[in-house]
């Protein structure tokens, strides 16, 4: 069954949207998009090196341009960057035009994902406190999406079936 419209996954990062994304997608048959991926192909940078020599906010300028083409992609799972549905403008398109999920997990659940993560440029000289600060602060915006699902004591698996039954639902 095709919609139309493509599933965007948001979530605090280290939640498994790229992970449980491409998983979605095999199962509903649909294109993968990593936000995160598709920012370092068309740079030719890692985030990291970006964030770093280019800072944040250059980086947030380039994660909306490339975020709000991918957003118009049909029939596609799309993974966000952590912070790309902070984004008013991103945040719009993909609420409008978009299936979105968020996948939550509690705060400890994150902060064991995340802390130190050499990949992970805004977590990785955080204290657990700021992380804790950012997570609770994003997540008022994360809970703007459509749909919700709760990660915690479930699979992979089991979180697919959830959004996989949203999507048919639709």
């Amino acid at each position: 069954m095709q919609l139309n419209k493509s599933i965007v996954l948001v979530g605090m990062m280290g939640s498994g949207k790229s992970t449980i994304g491409y998983l979605l997608s095999k199962k509903l048959a649909l294109k993968f998009i990593d936000i995160d991926r598709e920012i370092e192909k068309e740079t030719n940078e890692k985030i990291v090196n970006i964030f770093k020599f280019q800072g944040e906010e250059n980086f947030r300028k380039i994660e909306e341009k490339i975020t709000l083409k991918i957003l118009k992609s049909q029939n596609s799972v799309i993974a966000l960057g952590g912070g790309g549905f902070i984004n008013a403008n991103i945040r719009k398109e993909a609420l409008s035009k978009c299936i979105t999920i968020w996948l939550s997990w509690n705060n400890s659940t994150i902060l064991k994902r995340i802390t130190k993560s050499k990949k992970r440029p805004i977590a990785y000289d955080a204290s657990n406190f700021e992380i804790t600060r950012m997570i609770t602060d994003r997540s008022k915006i994360y809970s703007l999406s459509k749909f919700k699902i709760n990660c915690e004591k479930i699979t992979k698996s089991m979180i697919v079936k959830k959004i996989s039954k949203i999507y048919e639902r639709l």
